[in-house]
Parts: structure tokens; C-alpha cells; sequence
């Protein structure tokens, strides 16, 4: 699976598309006309919100998906996607019409450079691969094992399997599957 481009897709708020998982299903009705064929779709997780305050659950997925884009491009196409349901970015882990983060380029590593502390209100962050915070994110993690269960880090080269197992089983509260 070191040959995939894996996304993943979360929200939790209302757009003019519905509540989050309809969101999630346009944005990736609208990644073709952007050059992004999706080839396969995990299914959709209620997850809590990780948040100082109060705010809706939120619903996340994983795509994988195939583009001729280079990665910085790519990356670029899914911020405008965002922009597209309404994303505006600003404090980290606020609530979101729709986030589109790039997981995975085909195993291509770029270190982390600049900024890493999530939304700042600055704009986007720096492009780095694989994405810096998915060995750490049990909503990310569940949904990448149902749509590429081999897949393995490519720094580490751990499965997401013994990712997850990292986590805890702390990590798999508040996460639910609600779709297939």
C-alpha cells in the first residue's frame, strides 16, 4: 500500500451541503473536478471533538485516492476544496466545515519544518509527509485501517495496526462507526 495518496476528511459543522458527513460526501464528489479520482472511501466515524470547549462531534473518514499532482500541489487543491465548504482556518482544533488533511504522498517523506502547532490563524502550514500528527490521532488511524490495512508509516515503518495498539484502548472512546 507504500504506493497510495491517503486523505483524511473530517467536520463538524453545517454547510449548505447538510450536517458534516454530507460535507464529507460532497467534498469528495467535488475532488474529481479538481484533477483527485477517489479510489476508495473508509467508512465515516462519529469522533469527539478534541477541543478546550464545547463543540459538536465531529465525523471523519480516510480516502484514498490517485492525482498526477506533486504533493505541494496537491495539497494546494485540497485547501481549495476546503475553502470551497467554507473553511476558514484559525485556532487549532476549533470546529471545522471541512478539513482535508494530505496523510500520506506514495511513502514520500518530508520532514516537518516551520510552525506545527495546528491552525494559527496564519494560513496554511508548511507541506510535510507523511502528515505529523497521524501516528497520534486515533480518528484518523480507525478509519486508515478500514481502507488500507497494510498500509505502514513510512518513517517508522509501523503498521497502523501497531499504531493504534500504541494509543491504548483509552484511544478507541468516543470514536463510532456510523457508516459502511
Amino acid at each position: 500500500m507504500q504506493g497510495d495518496i491517503l486523505v483524511a476528511l473530517g467536520a463538524n459543522m453545517q454547510t449548505v451541503e447538510g450536517g458534516p458527513a454530507d460535507t464529507l460526501k460532497a467534498a469528495l464528489a467535488a475532488m474529481p473536478g479538481f484533477g483527485i479520482k477517489v479510489a476508495r472511501v473508509a467508512p465515516f466515524y462519529r469522533t469527539v471533538a478534541l477541543s478546550a470547549y464545547i463543540q459538536p462531534d465531529y465525523v471523519n473518514s480516510v480516502a484514498v485516492i490517485e492525482a498526477v499532482l506533486p504533493p505541494g500541489e496537491l495539497l494546494e487543491m485540497l485547501h481549495r476544496i476546503e475553502a470551497m465548504f467554507g473553511r476558514v482556518r484559525g485556532e487549532r482544533w476549533a470546529p471545522r466545515t471541512l478539513d482535508l488533511d494530505l496523510l500520506d504522498y506514495r511513502g514520500v517523506v518530508v520532514p516537518p519544518r516551520g510552525n506545527r502547532g495546528g491552525d494559527s490563524g496564519a494560513g496554511p502550514l508548511p507541506l510535510a509527509l507523511p502528515h505529523p500528527g497521524i501516528a497520534a490521532r486515533a480518528f484518523v488511524l480507525w478509519p486508515l485501517r478500514d481502507v488500507a490495512p497494510h498500509w505502514r508509516h513510512p518513517v517508522t515503518g509501523l503498521s497502523v495496526d501497531r499504531l493504534i495498539g500504541a494509543l491504548g484502548a483509552e484511544a478507541a472512546q468516543g470514536i463510532e462507526r456510523i457508516s459502511d
